[in-house]
């Protein structure tokens, strides 16, 4: 057979066409597999809008001590939990500020906001003064999984308690990889951030102060 420019043109479209398809296939494969294991109460190593997360399905209070062991973490010490859309904010806060609507509608960088009359999720997750830390989280991957589940996950830095947060995955240590049940594919991270998220507490309906920038 004769090759062309013609040819080499036309055969371009339809090899972008087929990696796309390739990709949203493997997505989705990964999104099942990941939504069944947190369904088991299981603990995923996965990546996030920032750094790389260890979680759970928040919900899950046996998967959620899981990980304060993982972690050697104090339970007294909440942990941040990742929502796929500001929607289901009702489902895990009594009392959402009326601010907050319109401060996470502007909202185009990774930031997590904490409320105070948190409900329906597990003891540890939630502060001893009642608040909770939550993020609506802009990574396609854990948006997706979070939307497939139709429950919150937990989001916690990838390191023992204590020491430093690590920016890249080459930085997790093989004990905190050795401990979690499954580490989800390198190539579904986005981040472009590699680093914690801004930290905002809100204080009443008009007023919120941040504590990390």
């Amino acid at each position: 057979m004769n090759f062309n420019k013609n040819n080499i043109k036309a055969a371009q479209p339809l090899n972008f066409l087929y990696f796309c398809q390739l990709e949203i296939f493997l997505m989705e494969s990964e999104i099942i597999k990941c939504k069944e294991l947190l369904l088991q109460g299981k603990i995923l190593l996965y990546p996030t809008d920032t750094v790389w997360g260890i979680g759970c399905d928040a919900t899950n209070e046996e998967a959620v001590k899981k990980i304060y062991v993982i972690k050697q973490r104090q339970e007294s010490k909440s942990m941040i939990i990742l929502l796929d859309s500001s929607d289901r904010l009702p489902l895990y806060v009594a009392k959402i500020p009326l601010i907050a609507w319109d401060l996470i509608s502007h909202t185009y960088r990774p930031t997590t906001y904490i409320y105070s009359t948190a409900q329906n999720l597990p003891q540890q997750l939630i502060h001893p003064d009642g608040t909770i830390a939550i993020r609506i989280t802009n990574n396609h991957f854990c948006k997706k999984l979070i939307k497939a589940l139709e429950r919150p996950i937990v989001s916690t830095s990838a390191n023992l308690s204590g020491e430093n947060t690590p920016v890249l995955f080459s930085e997790i240590t093989q004990e905190i990889i050795e401990q979690v049940d499954y580490v989800v594919p390198q190539h579904f991270a986005e981040s472009i951030e590699y680093k914690p998220s801004r930290l905002v507490k809100f204080i009443d309906d008009y007023n919120f102060m941040i504590i990390r920038e």
